[in-house]
């Protein structure tokens, strides 16, 4: 392995890449403590210290978003909105793919309808970023969190709301150069980026609440939730790693054809069909949709309506950690994950495929025969995939309440953080071992000369 990282500088060009990719990280981080003019910083940050203190839906919503786009609600920054309203333009483009036949007919244009998909996709997030850039200013000033002398100026609104827009299409721009000249996924390595800085806060946080003893009025942090805390690690990281990379295989038989004097094809093949088709989005849709009803219930709560005790029970019921919240959840990632694979995964489309290139699946005919078994396999291997999931999204909560751990650092340490860094750096590292082994060099788990050590899918 480390003779294959060696490698990786020996190699001019992909040294340049790497080292490119690198560069393109740090200026985020360097963009994510420049503030906006006219916010007081100092008491922001306690806004939301109290806020995420409180456990409540707001609290819950600033460690989502953190995690989720790179950004942070807690310092306002010119990166404060995240790559959120760009994630969320590529969504909404690609559910409109689906159902928008002229859209549908773009998609299939190749490069050329790749990058017109891609301008619109820009223009939806500046309309995002507009809107959002909006309410966040307009909630900063109603909390009091404006300086006076700036509070009531157009001219500081429009300075705010242009820099939050600029940040975002910043980090667009920054995503976009790093699939181009460097090496990985530009947007998911900027919010893995946002999600490993926050590793020295969890383990600043484990320090300081370090209590080996267990005595009264010292921290929470004792031995035995150290030893979790570690256990649980490995678990998810174990875990992840395997349902990743976990394929279920379809053995594929291409049709004999004579050409001229010489008979080919007959060659066997296989079809990988993942078991966590949906990656990480079925947990992100799932948690921001959670929000809404804490959110909601809270606000009547709040305002005495009629009748008050049903809106505490329905409040206190969607909290993080409880019994319904956690049943909710897991229902709404099992939905999700359903939902995003049959917009992803198009049987018919991949079944005409499969015939145009006079490959068939043995013992099925082309056409809706194989369409058919293709989405009742993927349907099977979906509920796998979901389950695992469901286990990985519900461990940070449950450890926060059941254990009394703060929910900074159970989020870090288990849960859908870790998914998506570990997931993030197993697609950065087969891009690497991709670029060594076109230049015939060994792949990170390779011995001397060895021509099985690349990082294969678990079947």
């Amino acid at each position: 392995m480390f003779r294959a990282f060696i490698n990786v500088f020996r190699i001019p060009d992909l040294r340049k890449k790497v080292l490119f990719t690198l560069f393109m990280l740090s200026v985020y981080r360097v963009g994510y403590y420049v503030p906006l003019p006219g916010i007081d910083q100092t008491q922001l940050q306690n806004y939301w210290k109290n806020v995420a203190g409180q456990g409540s839906a707001a609290g819950q919503a600033a460690e989502l978003f953190a995690m989720f786009t790179g950004g942070s609600l807690g310092q306002s920054t010119i990166f404060g909105l995240g790559i959120m309203p760009y994630i969320s333009a590529s969504i909404i483009l690609q559910l409109l793919v689906t159902v928008v036949p002229a859209l549908e007919k773009l998609s299939k244009e190749g490069e050329s309808g790749r990058r017109k998909i891609q301008e619109y996709t820009r223009y939806i997030t500046v309309l995002l970023c507009l809107v959002q850039a909006l309410f966040w200013i307009k909630h900063l000033h109603s909390a009091g969190l404006v300086v006076p002398d700036y509070a009531g100026s157009v001219s500081f609104l429009l300075i705010a709301i242009t820099g939050l827009v600029c940040g975002t299409l910043i980090l667009m721009w920054i995503g976009e150069q790093i699939d181009e000249y460097g090496l990985g996924n530009g947007i998911s390595l900027i919010i893995m980026a946002g999600i490993v800085a926050r590793l020295p806060d969890a383990i600043f946080a484990v320090a300081s609440g370090w209590n080996p003893q267990g005595t009264i009025g010292g921290g929470s942090m004792t031995i035995e939730k150290i030893i979790f805390l570690v256990l649980s690690f490995v678990f998810v990281v174990a875990g992840t790693i395997l349902i990743t990379q976990a394929q279920r295989r379809i053995p594929i038989q291409q049709a004999r054809q004579t050409r001229g004097r010489r008979m080919v094809g007959g060659q066997r093949h296989y079809l990988p069909l993942r078991v966590n088709h949906g990656g990480v989005m079925p947990i992100i849709f799932a948690s921001s949709f959670l929000l809404i009803p804490g959110m909601i219930f809270g606000y009547l709560t709040g305002g005495g309506v009629w009748p008050l005790g049903f809106w505490i029970f329905l409040r206190d019921a969607m909290q993080p950690g409880n019994f319904v919240y956690n049943v909710v959840y897991v229902g709404m990632v099992f939905f999700f994950s359903y939902f995003w694979t049959s917009v992803q995964f198009r049987p018919k489309e991949l079944s005409d495929n499969l015939r145009d290139m006079g490959s068939f699946i043995p013992g099925l005919r082309p056409g809706k025969r194989t369409a058919d078994y293709l989405e009742s396999v993927m349907n099977r291997i979906t509920y796998v995939g979901a389950g695992f999931l469901a286990i990985i999204a519900v461990i940070p909560s449950i450890v926060a309440v059941q254990m009394n751990i703060p929910f900074s650092i159970s989020a870090f340490l288990g849960g859908t953080g870790l998914l998506i860094v570990v997931s993030v750096v197993l697609d950065f590292i087969h891009r690497l071992e991709a670029n060594l082994i076109m230049r015939n060099y060994e792949g990170f788990l390779g011995g001397e000369g060895g021509p099985g050590g690349r990082i294969k899918g678990r079947m």
